[in-house]
């Protein structure tokens, strides 16, 4: 018989030892080794047997073994410890202290985090990197409150069948064997939720709360009596169901969120956000709830719209437009028009902000942008791919102009890196550890300790390898008869390839299988063999990603090369952990440009390994030519099968003549000039790819900006909202009445050469705006064949005199002509305000109906 219901009964720990429960519910435990050094005290066997687990060994610890624990004088001591230090990490002033006018708090919304293997909530990148997000910005003081959904499912575990096809298993997750606590008000009882539904339904929520350090993450749970049998699987599975289903996560994450925050501030005293931070589109929502609640007290919608922007960030994460939730416009006008309308909130305003090219889609990111006034990319060339995909938003504004900006993704260095790496970099170079300073004395770390450091890694992959391979063969129908060759599966000193990631086909698992017999030399090797660890998930739906994993699998079966290439199933942080470490090198093959960042690569850097990809998130920006090689891309090769042909010939070449015969080539019995590599690579990339870097960033960047426009469009009762909302209106009203009517130069003859001075005056029609309303712009520099502007510079011309009775301005400016070659310019006119981030906020501009004066030429 099965259990109809599953439930954790939670131990009853001795008041001497009250303290371990504090610790255990606060997830710091999972970046601080020395807490769970505490924790595997309590019983180190049974530590082992719950995967790392504090709730689960305090769940299963006998009673005994506590009242060993309240009488031991040394563990108490050590508990104590361990419970000051936590306090005073929580209390304690850290980075973002000292940043001048910071956002009170900052609100930060999605749809998953990879905070702990203990707490599933995550399926990959996104999750993960949400994670880090909390945790550097917990380590740094950034007063961060998040928010996301609570999975009973979590995303999947992941096993094989006999054949090498990916199982999927939703074991159920209880709370309360969770390091979470309820959310609960002044008179004990469980805080609800309530998002009204079409016919009158409604959709409940609870909310849980981890303690990620110094940040609350808020986790609502549909699974309440209070909702029916659909509201109630809302919350059930990550990236799991239908549109429908989708929607409704969505609704719950985006204005349960917002409700779920109102509540906690109000129960706890916690800071009212000033800013928002939306994680990708799927808590758009949390906008629109905003916008409610704003026009509830008093404000238009319009009103409303602005002062919501201003302190909304939005990041996107995909460069494929595959990768952008959209929705029927009829299901999302169900939602919010009809019986279950919101009174201050049109449902057509509501349409508008999600519109796109396509009639009848509803696009999450694109209305996440319009809700929002800062907009970024998770790396350099992320940011330009987001630009060209979105750039219609901004008709007429040159690709470089749209208003997407980007921060580069970091990773959490406690979470990743190896413990005898962290204690060397405290032992040799304190200053990296305390103040992330002083990564150049990386090259004064002897080469043998470094170099022993790496095969300790390298040996507690392939033992940690050898334990899964074991597990996953058993599950596949095998016996242990069979199984003896997994004793020598891998060696812990032969080259060690890692690669692991989500399995879309962009990030083409099987382009190493391009050439199966090339690939085997390299596998067998006799003096220079390589070995690869493999491990990813595919998601359920994903048919074409399940066959990728079972054409690996299928390779990896094979008598001659099973010892040398291995598919680990069910990847997650633990796993993760274990590769990123071990692997001499991580490789990474997407097509070019699908990869928005991509953080594995990082953490191999940090663990002393070195990358081998293609140039594509963040490693097109920080390959520097030594910290690790570049696969060459075909980016001009129409044919996707010749593309990953050449692709995949370029990696075998490289692992063969130049990555293998580094590794390989040893004085003194140590490959000095990889390690020369190794540290170089720490040196480089170390300061780069740190959250910390990333959260200092975002801070600078996004977040104290936002609170700045927030506050100042709150300021006076809204007052500057209904300003900026009203001229707003003017502007875009008035704009069909903006012309540029005239341009001429002078200046130059008919032959003109570099260092003269071009002097253009412009005739601007401003119709019924003022020039206080616009600014006029000459944009100018290099022609491509068909007079386009190639990167223009941007010159501010002058009002010369008043505006005219006639409703017409003359501006002048003076160009340099700087460069040699073809050379052209035009004038525009952008709206203007102290209150816009971007001159492209409006999206309007005029430019001249037809080429005025000189618009191109060819400078001597």
């Amino acid at each position: 018989m099965r259990a109809i219901r599953r439930f954790t009964v939670r131990t009853v720990l001795p008041a001497e030892l009250a303290a371990l429960g504090v610790l255990v519910h606060n997830l710091r435990w999972s970046w601080h080794p020395e807490t769970t050094d505490l924790f595997q005290e309590v019983d180190p066997e049974l530590w082992e047997q719950v995967g790392h687990d504090p709730v689960a060994l305090l769940g299963a610890v006998a009673p005994e073994r506590l009242r060993e624990l309240a009488a031991d004088r040394r563990f108490l001591r050590r508990l104590a410890d361990a419970a000051d230090d936590l306090r005073e990490y929580m209390r304690a002033s850290q980075w973002y202290q000292t940043v001048p006018d910071a956002a009170r708090a900052i609100a930060y919304f999605s749809p998953e985090y990879g905070i702990a293997a203990a707490l599933p909530q995550y399926s990959g990148g996104l999750g993960i990197l949400a994670g880090d997000h909390l945790k550097a910005a917990s380590d740094l003081g950034v007063p961060i409150l998040a928010v996301g959904l609570l999975y009973r499912h979590g995303y999947f575990t992941q096993s094989l069948s006999p054949e090498g096809w990916q199982l999927e298993h939703y074991p159920s997750l209880d709370p309360g064997g969770l390091p979470l606590s309820l959310l609960k008000d002044a008179d004990g009882a469980a805080v609800r939720m309530r998002i009204g539904l079409p016919e009158g339904r409604a959709l409940h929520a609870q909310i849980w709360v981890a303690q990620v350090g110094r940040v609350p993450l808020l986790l609502l749970d549909s699974d309440v009596a209070e909702n029916d049998s659909a509201a109630r699987d809302v919350t059930d599975r990550l990236y799991g169901g239908g549109t429908d289903h989708r929607l409704m996560q969505e609704l719950l994450l985006g204005v349960g969120g917002v409700r779920a925050l109102r509540a906690y501030c109000e129960i706890t005293g916690h800071p009212e956000p000033e800013v928002f931070h939306t994680n990708e589109g799927h808590a758009g929502f949390l906008g629109l709830e905003r916008i409610r609640e704003l026009t509830e007290a008093r404000l238009t919608f319009d009103e409303a719209l602005e002062a919501v922007r201003a302190g909304t960030v939005f990041t996107t994460h995909t460069p494929v437009p595959a990768g952008i939730d959209r929705f029927p416009a009829d299901m999302i006008e169900r939602q919010f028009g009809g019986d279950n309308a919101w009174p201050t909130v049109p449902v057509d305003r509501i349409l508008a902000l999600g519109a796109e090219e396509e009639p009848g889609r509803f696009n999450m990111a694109i209305m996440g942008m319009r809700l929002a006034q800062r907009v970024n990319g998770v790396s350099e060339l992320h940011g330009e791919v987001s630009r060209g995909m979105f750039q219609t938003m901004w008709p007429g504004f040159d690709l470089g102009e749209v208003p997407i900006g980007s921060i580069t993704n970091g990773v959490h260095a406690p979470t990743w890196v190896g413990r005898e790496f962290m204690e060397l970099a405290g032992r040799e170079m304190p200053s990296l550890i305390e103040r992330s300073r002083g990564w150049e004395s990386v090259q004064k770390i002897p080469d043998a300790e470094l170099w022993s450091i790496r095969g300790e890694l390298r040996r507690r992959l392939v033992e940690g390898a050898r334990e899964r391979l074991r597990t996953s063969w058993r599950g596949r129908g095998a016996s242990d008869a069979e199984l003896g060759w997994i004793d020598d599966a891998l060696d812990p000193g032969v080259l060690t390839i890692g690669f692991a990631r989500r399995v879309p086909s962009y990030k083409r698992l099987t382009l190493m299988l391009s050439d199966p017999d090339r690939l085997r030399d390299l596998l067998l090797d006799p003096e220079r063999p390589v070995q690869i660890v493999i491990a990813g998930k595919a998601h359920p739906a994903d048919e074409g990603g399940k066959k990728l994993i079972q054409q690996i699998v299928k390779f990896a079966d094979s008598e001659d090369v099973r010892h040398r290439i291995v598919f680990l199933p069910d990847y997650d942080m633990a796993l993760g952990r274990l590769l990123v470490q071990g692997c001499d090198v991580w490789l990474n093959n997407p097509l070019r440009p699908l990869e928005a960042s991509g953080t594995s690569g990082m953490k191999s850097a940090l663990n002393g390994g070195l990358n081998l990809s293609i140039r594509d998130g963040w490693w097109d920006e920080w390959y520097d030519g030594t910290n690790g090689w570049a696969i060459p891309t075909a980016d001009g090769v129409a044919d996707p099968d010749r593309r990953d042909e050449l692709e995949a010939t370029g990696l075998y070449d490289l692992i063969e003549h130049e990555v293998a015969d580094r590794f390989y080539d040893r004085a003194d019995g140590l490959p000095r000039r990889w390690l020369e590599m190794v540290k170089h690579t720490l040196a480089s990339l170390g300061p780069k790819v740190l959250a910390g870097r990333m959260l200092r960033d975002y801070v600078v960047g996004l977040y104290t900006p936002a609170a700045a426009s927030a506050r100042a469009l709150s300021a006076d009762a809204y007052g500057q909202a209904r300003a900026f909302a009203a001229w707003k209106l003017r502007v875009t009203r008035a704009w069909p009445g903006v012309r540029v009517e005239h341009v001429e130069s002078s200046g130059v003859g008919d032959t003109p050469e570099v260092g003269a001075a071009l002097e253009l005056r412009a005739t601007i029609a401003l119709g019924d705006l003022g020039p206080d309303d616009v600014l006029v712009e000459a944009a100018y520099g290099k022609v491509g064949a068909h007079d386009e502007l190639l990167r223009p510079s941007h010159l501010v011309m002058t009002l010369e005199g008043g505006n005219g009775d006639d409703g017409r301005a003359h501006y002048t400016g003076t160009v340099p002509l700087d460069r040699t070659g073809a050379f052209g310019y035009t004038v525009r006119v952008v709206p203007s305000h102290p209150l816009a981030a971007s001159r492209a906020e409006l999206g309007l501009i005029a430019v001249p109906e037809e080429p005025a004066g000189m618009t191109n030429g060819t400078l001597r």
